[in-house]
């Protein structure tokens, strides 16, 4: 399915995983996307030359949503390419699975500044540019089925960061609704993904799998598919939605 018009999505943290599954479909319908990526230049290169097939481009740009410079430089390089249409909040992190009390005050404050105030610092920059040139836009965050099981002995901490961005996904999407403005949330279960060995257990994913009433976990493109939906004129009566993800958990 293409856009009839010409259009970009930013999504953060697009070179790997659920990000870089989230690229791929986008530019097959037809969008432009420029994707974000921190250190992992080879991937992302990678994922840029996948794309040149699709109908829409892909730009690979190196920052960190943190920064406000980066950030500036990611929606000029998204603009360079078509309108801005779409912003997809996916950087994401967690840490090594532990029991609440023995994380440091450093680890707290780099989840919440990564998972939490870069999707609203990227989002307010996003609506800014709408207003001022009276588009519609729509945002996507990606949240976790953490933020409704709480993750105990593993990463409280995550799972509440996920929480907060639930809540600023509804709250957001009514405060700019009469902008045409939609604001949506994704809320994927466990994925096969490199988090989970990123946070010290590589075989997560396998281990939990029967907890999971599907009795597997998701793959990345599964979660990816709702968030492109999201994204699409398909969707356009739905906004402050989480959508779990999840296998039925």
């Amino acid at each position: 399915m293409q856009t009839r018009l010409k259009q970009s999505i930013i999504v953060t943290g697009g070179s790997r995983g659920i990000g870089a599954e989230i690229v791929k479909l986008c530019t097959q319908a037809g969008y432009d996307v420029c994707f974000t990526y921190q250190q992992q230049r080879d991937k992302a290169a990678a994922l840029v030359e996948h794309c040149h097939a699709h109908a829409g481009k892909a730009i690979a740009v190196q920052a960190d949503s943190n920064v406000p410079s980066d950030m500036v430089h990611v929606f000029h390089s998204a603009q360079q390419l078509s309108p801005l249409y779409g912003l997809v909040n996916n950087v994401g992190i967690t840490s090594p699975i532990q029991p609440f009390h023995l994380i440091d005050e450093a680890t707290l404050r780099h989840v919440f500044d990564v998972n939490v105030i870069s999707t609203m610092l990227m989002s307010q920059h996003a609506i800014r540019y709408w207003l001022q040139h009276q588009l519609a836009g729509n945002i996507v965050n990606i949240s976790s089925i953490a933020a409704k099981t709480g993750s105990p002995h593993e990463y409280v901490h995550y799972a509440a960061s996920k929480a907060a961005i639930e809540t600023f996904t509804v709250g957001l999407a009514k405060e700019v609704a009469t902008q045409n403005i939609r604001v949506n949330a994704v809320s994927p279960g466990i994925t096969h993904t490199d988090i989970h060995a990123l946070s010290g257990e590589p075989d997560r994913a396998h281990r939990l799998a029967s907890r999971i009433p599907m009795q597997r976990s998701a793959h990345a493109t599964e979660i990816a598919e709702a968030a492109l939906w999201l994204l699409l004129p398909a969707s356009s009566y739905v906004t402050g939605a989480v959508i779990p993800v999840s296998g039925g958990l």
